[in-house]
């Protein structure tokens, strides 16, 4: 039998992750990581863009408001904006950085559209490509990635700011 590591997974499954405006809001503690830890790719004024630590695919980002709310209609006019203005950037950064020949973009909002943590509004944006199935996922529930959390965040930073 074979046994496939993922050490870093502990943290997320025992709650154990850094609290800071929301007891246990693993999106209001990201912002606040250290810089070697995060996966935060871009700071805006009301939101930020992340990596998802858990991500479907390479180059899986969200984008989300700093405040702690579960919906676009807790939302000023202003982060708004914002959100959009940084979703199309995204969209721009993982067209540049990844060549996809798609992407998946949602948001689930509330339990039974699938919202796993519907308290903090995020919106996820997955490069997908023609033909990969990845059937690791579907019969193994298991992700295989082509490149690391780290390694995938310094590309989006340096395309980022190119664009």
């Amino acid at each position: 039998m074979d046994q496939l590591w993922s050490p870093w997974r502990h943290a997320y499954v025992t709650g154990s992750v850094p609290r800071t405006d929301a007891p246990g809001c693993v999106f209001c503690a990201a912002p606040n990581e250290p810089a070697e830890l995060s996966l935060v790719v871009h700071r805006g004024s009301h939101n930020y863009v992340i990596l998802n630590r858990y991500p479907y695919n390479v180059g899986h980002v969200m984008v989300l408001p700093y405040r702690h709310v579960p919906s676009l209609v807790d939302l000023s006019a202003s982060e708004l904006l914002e959100f959009a203005e940084l979703a199309q950037k995204a969209e721009a950064v993982l067209t540049g950085a990844f060549e996809p020949s798609g992407i998946n973009v949602g948001i689930n909002l509330g339990l039974s559209a699938g919202a796993g943590l519907r308290e903090h509004l995020h919106l996820h944006m997955v490069p997908r490509w023609t033909g990969d199935t990845n059937f690791m996922s579907v019969l193994g529930e298991t992700r295989v990635l082509s490149e690391e959390l780290p390694v995938t965040a310094a590309r989006l930073r340096t395309v980022w700011t190119s664009r």
